[in-house]
């Protein structure tokens, strides 16, 4: 396996410490992952993703959603029923599961939907206005004497 060393990255930068452990996370090829249930993640605007996750024999009660410290938790326990039918074949897993997404800063969950053995949920970017790029009026030299005259006539 191959190993990175991001040493340069921390002595000329400031706050990407994250990025390095993202990084650190997605390159170490953990087997471990686990493949259930399988899920989709598409973009469906400039800011706006969709996660959709197959969570076939669950109901909406049965299913977990929660946000905590930039990580999206789903989670599903199958209430026990009691009826404990004999199976010739069971190929519909209703296992338990928790699947996590880590969210990048300033993304939120705005809705989840359950439909048709589909788990959507729907997150969004949203920009903070102190970040957002805004244009600098510039001002000639005159300009800036004349306002300064101007402030001296009314005092």
């Amino acid at each position: 396996m191959r190993s990175y060393d991001f040493a340069p990255l921390y002595r000329s930068s400031v706050g990407f410490d994250q990025l390095a452990n993202l990084m650190d996370r997605v390159l170490s090829n953990d087997v471990s992952q686990p493949s259930y249930p399988p899920y989709n993640i598409e973009k469906t605007d400039d800011d706006a993703y969709r996660i959709s996750i197959a969570v076939a024999g669950f109901s909406a009660d049965d299913l977990g959603i929660e946000v905590k410290e930039n990580a999206l938790v789903v989670t599903a326990r199958k209430a026990e029923d009691g009826n404990e039918a004999t199976y010739l074949h069971r190929g519909i897993a209703t296992r338990a599961f928790e699947r996590r997404f880590h969210l990048a800063d300033h993304v939120r969950v705005v809705g989840a939907s359950h439909e048709d053995g589909m788990l959507h949920i729907d997150l969004e970017r949203e920009i903070p206005e102190a970040l957002k790029p805004r244009r600098i009026a510039i001002s000639s030299g005159k300009q800036i004497e004349k306002d300064v005259v101007d402030a001296k006539a009314v005092n």
